[in-house]
């Protein structure tokens, strides 16, 4: 590959109006899928040219296209190709794999772009938005709070006041206070004080991390234009011009979030001094500001809490405000109130000792209990969305015949994906904590151990586990069945060939396999609800006994004791196999190229939105993808004046249509699109139908010159897009045969394979609609004016 050769082509900005030599040329724009590739196997050609971009993102031609718009008559009237390579945007060296600690807030982020589609609610929509912001901020609470049960309570609390733990674990003997020659570090503020610096450096950590990642991928500031339509009547928020632009509210976000972090750390140090000091014998001076430090932690908090409830998304501009003072002064100030409760838990306090648990019961089981209100208020409010929005659909297809509502789980997606978020922080929160303690905990004696609420989380995960297997076990039987009927269907469709059973078992098992994708909402539904009255019961449990369930049981019936002392158990260790073998499972998936395309397609839609409601979540590669693809579009049009064909698979579909909703509409109505098993109804429009809703989506085959959809049966991602009325046919073709040929024929002398959801330029049809797209796009004529280009379209489409 021709790396070092740079050229600048026509479409940089600055770029003269278009010269009638180039306006006859057409071009062709590939934007890959999930999994990513190179530009020479998109191109077919070994000698491939960078055009424009960096390492991390860039624009490819081949290098005998290189100067293609100067002789536009070379090419015999086929388009210019370009590739648009994005994939280290969201796969690169193993370390990656660290992002997947980030997994809950991701997916609680995803939550906030979950909701039903409305018309006329801002408010409940603001509203919503508010709730999922607060979700995030528990789950940031959440994990700095188990890193301080970690470190504080089980290693420099328990362990290290234990002369039987501090035996078996040498490294802790400096903190021992019952050594003969116990140091300064002995005490038990000054041990909690050190300690503190772990879950801090995690909090610094993540600070860093949302920083350097914003920098890096997100601040690609969109081109700059006026909003089209209002807000309230707008078909898709993606077309607003500040979309792909969060800056100020992740900025904001981030320092809230730091600062709750660094709160938390004091909190957890400042609470177990402060409350010795109100106990009898406790210095007064101390006492006084032990309160003191409590009120200030105090309004610290609620001033994190004015700062995410105070602002959302601002999307109909550019937003360039950065808050400064804000941004900076609010971390800088819980890091200062964090040092004063290290030196006020260092002081020196001869009779205090450290025994039992710090009260982390009462914090996880705060935590727990918000969350879960939180989780039920956002059922209601989706729900009265969604009932809005139902009514709508429902006049429309009374009126029209338009399709039936698809919108996943009737518009609960979002609190059930909330929910799981959630309970992923948990199951991340307990398992951590359960490891630590049994390898502090050798004997078994020697430490309390962790919350009694942590215990039974991890006491319900079994249970949870049943519940999945039946699950698993019920889309199994219907798949099974439906493998039945599609071999039938697979016999129609190739007539005339020597029935072959085993290829037509594999034939119509892929494509049952490939409609599970379609059962989703039934998991996601079944899952979350589980998850709710499991934690709930854990929840009460953990209240009511004050005890581990193994413990609660004592004194029942033989198999009520033998039920809980399992689960107890086997809860424990499938928390701590689950977390080693998922921290696994993410770095073969960033090294392995089979299995990034297994679980690309959910990650890359968990990384394609803006962070809106988490700053720590894993970076947004959209807002740096389709600012690139928006500009190359637009300077290439306005440099040449031709045809441009936007060719996207899978992912690359839905960025190829957010970046068509981003330009100006003039230029977007010079663009088609060509679309191939792309997901952009079948997950986006029913998971996220405020904004790939079917209004969304007929609104940009509209404002598009020309679209076609292509898809197979056998592709578990791709599908048709699903526009009401005669805008169905219109956009989607049929489905494609999978395989090409039944058995052997002339053309395929050898089996021909089923290929699902790759490879779909191998079909023939592929080059018959795009050459379709490219007649339909007429060259533009230099120095025409707009309107004469929009009675053009007009008459195109009308055609």
């Amino acid at each position: 590959m021709e790396r070092a050769r740079e050229h600048a082509v026509e479409g940089e900005p600055g770029s003269p109006l278009p010269r009638p030599e180039a306006a006859g040329t057409a071009l062709e724009l590939l934007v890959h899928g999930v999994g990513g590739t190179t530009p020479e196997e998109m191109l077919n050609d070994p000698r491939t040219v960078r055009i424009t971009g960096d390492a991390t993102a860039a624009v490819f031609r081949r290098a005998d296209d290189v100067d293609a718009e100067e002789h536009p008559g070379d090419r015999g009237g086929g388009p210019v190709r370009e590739a648009y390579v994005w994939c280290n945007l969201t796969s690169g060296n193993g370390a990656r794999a660290l992002w997947l600690l980030l997994l809950p807030f991701m997916v609680v982020n995803l939550a906030h772009w979950m909701r039903p589609a409305s018309h006329g609610h801002g408010r409940t929509v603001r509203l919503y938005g508010l709730l999922v912001r607060l979700a995030g901020l528990t789950l940031t609470v959440l994990l700095v709070a188990a890193s301080c049960e970690v470190a504080l309570d089980l290693a420099a609390w328990q362990c290290a006041g234990a002369r039987l733990c501090v035996r078996n674990h040498s490294w802790l003997g400096f903190l021992s206070p019952d050594r003969p020659d116990a140091g300064w570090w002995s005490r038990p503020g000054r041990r909690l004080a050190l300690a503190a610096l772990v879950p801090a450096a995690l909090t610094t950590l993540l600070w860093y991390l949302s920083h350097r990642t914003w920098s890096a991928y997100e601040s690609q500031q969109p081109i700059a234009r006026a909003a089209e339509h209002d807000e309230e009547t707008e078909g898709t928020g993606l077309g607003r011009p500040g979309f792909w632009y969060g800056r100020r509210l992740v900025a904001r976000l981030r320092a809230a979030h730091t600062a709750a972090g660094f709160l938390t750390v004091a909190a957890a140090v400042g609470s177990p001094a402060a409350r010795y000091d109100r106990g009898p014998g406790g210095p007064p001076v101390l006492e006084i500001l032990g309160d003191l430090l409590g009120a200030t932690l105090l309004a610290g908090g609620a001033v994190v809490l004015w700062v995410v409830c105070r602002r959302g998304r601002s999307e109909n501009r550019i937003d360039h405000g950065r808050d400064r003072s804000l941004v900076r002064r609010l971390p800088l100030g819980s890091v200062v109130l964090l040092a004063l409760t290290l030196l006020y838990a260092g002081w020196s306090r001869p009779h205090w000792h450290s025994a039992g648990r710090l009260p982390g019961d009462a914090v996880f089981g705060g935590l727990t209990l918000v969350q879960g209100l939180l989780v039920i208020a956002l059922c209601l409010v989706a729900g009265a969305l969604y009932r809005t929005t139902a009514e709508a659909v429902d006049a429309r297809r009374s009126a029209d015949g338009a399709p039936g509502r698809r919108t996943a789980m009737r518009g609960f997606a979002g609190p059930a994906v909330a929910m799981l978020g959630c309970a992923l922080g948990g199951v991340m929160s307990g398992g951590v904590s359960q490891r630590v303690a049994d390898w502090l905990d050798g004997t078994r004696h020697s430490i309390p151990g962790p919350p009694v609420l942590l215990t039974w989380q991890a006491s319900v995960i079994p249970p949870l586990l049943v519940v999945l297997l039946a699950l698993v076990a019920r889309l199994a039987r219907s798949t099974w069945r439906l493998r039945r009927s599609e071999m039938s269907a697979v016999e129609r469709e190739y007539p005339g060939e020597a029935r072959d059973s085993a290829r037509t078992r594999r034939i119509a098992g892929t494509r049952a396999m490939a409609a599970l994708t379609d059962r989703a909402p039934l998991m996601v539904g079944v899952l979350s609800s589980a998850t709710l009255l499991l934690g709930a019961c854990a929840l009460a449990g953990a209240l009511a006994t004050g005890d581990a369930p193994s413990e609660a049981a004592r004194g029942t019936n033989g198999f009520v004791h033998g039920t809980a002392e399992t689960a107890q158990a086997l809860g424990s260790w499938l928390i701590g196999l689950g977390f080693i073998l998922f921290v696994t499972w993410g770095r073969r998936a960033y090294k392995d190229p089979a299995a990034r395309r297994t679980i690309g397609i959910l990650w890359d839609v968990g990384t394609f939105w803006p962070r809106a409601a988490h700053p720590f979540a894993p970076p947004c590669y959209a807002e740096r993808a389709v600012p690139d693809l928006t500009w190359r579009m637009a300077t290439w049009t306005r440099a040449t004046g031709g045809r441009l064909v936007l060719s996207g698979h899978s992912q690359g579909s839905v960025l190829a249509a957010a970046a068509a909703w981003q330009l100006e509409p003039s230029v977007r109505g010079r663009v088609a699109l060509l679309t191939y098993g792309s997901p952009l109804e079948r997950l986006y429009g029913r998971w996220f139908p405020a904004h790939f809703g079917p209004a969304a989506l007929a609104s940009l085959h509209r404002d598009v010159a020309s679209w076609r959809n292509l898809y197979r049966r056998t592709d578990p991602i791709g599908g048709p897009v699903r526009l009401p009325g005669d805008c169905g046919p219109a956009v989607d073709h049929e489905p494609l045969q999978d395989p090409l040929a039944y058995g052997r024929t002339e053309r395929q002398p050898l089996p021909a394979p089923v290929l699902g959801h790759s490879d779909y330029q191998a079909d023939p049809v592929f080059a018959e609609e795009r050459r379709l797209l490219l007649e339909r796009l007429m060259p533009d004529v230099p120095g025409q004016r707009p309107g004469e280009v929009a009675q053009g379209r007009s008459g195109r489409s009308s055609a």
